[in-house]
């Protein structure tokens, strides 16, 4: 069987980490299955950075069909979740299903990469205290207030946590992603 990877998302969830992510793993020959709050085509946007906005500007973007429910998630069937970031994590951070299923990833000491506003959902799963990691620099206050280390750095991994600031870092991000899956890097 393919090894699968969870992708977390939902509504308002950003376009490009949402399907670069999915289609970056399925290259790897890996099983990317997107889970939501409900099995539906999902309304994704794109976050851009436009000169003289004090931070980025969002518009309608792709439509992509969830594979599962959080309700439907077995955590044993993963090698790792990743938190998509954009606007779905400010109300996907409040769901205790969601929660619990970063808990367990953590628990069964598998991967959690998150990135941008992705980082809310570790964050808020207490997952984060004492770690150090990046994220969209608006989101810096969240995950400091719960104990973690903000760097400003591309890419940051510490033990089984990966994160990175936005889509622009991709390059960097999915570098650090892949070295971890690919049993080049120890926890």
């Amino acid at each position: 069987m393919s090894q699968q990877i969870l992708i977390i998302v939902g509504d308002g969830g950003e376009s490009y980490e949402t399907l670069y992510a999915k289609h970056r793993f399925e290259e790897a020959g890996l099983v990317p299955r997107i889970a939501a709050p409900s099995k539906k085509r999902l309304n994704l946007v794109i976050h851009d950075f436009e000169p003289g906005w004090d931070t980025y500007m969002e518009r309608p973007g792709y439509i992509l069909e969830s594979d599962i429910t959080f309700d439907d998630v077995t955590v044993d069937d993963y090698i790792g979740v990743l938190c998509i970031g954009g606007r779905a994590p400010e109300y996907l951070r409040n769901n205790q299903k969601v929660l619990d299923i970063l808990r367990e990833f953590d628990k069964q000491g598998k991967w959690l990469f998150a990135i941008c506003h992705g980082v809310q959902l570790v964050a808020a799963a207490g997952l984060v205290n004492g770690k150090k990691l990046t994220c969209y620099e608006h989101v810096r206050l969240d995950a400091e207030q719960v104990g973690a280390k903000w760097l400003r750095m591309d890419a940051v991994r510490d033990g089984r946590l990966v994160t990175a600031p936005t889509w622009v870092q991709h390059p960097a991000f999915y570098r650090e992603v892949f070295t971890c899956l690919n049993g080049l890097a120890g926890a």
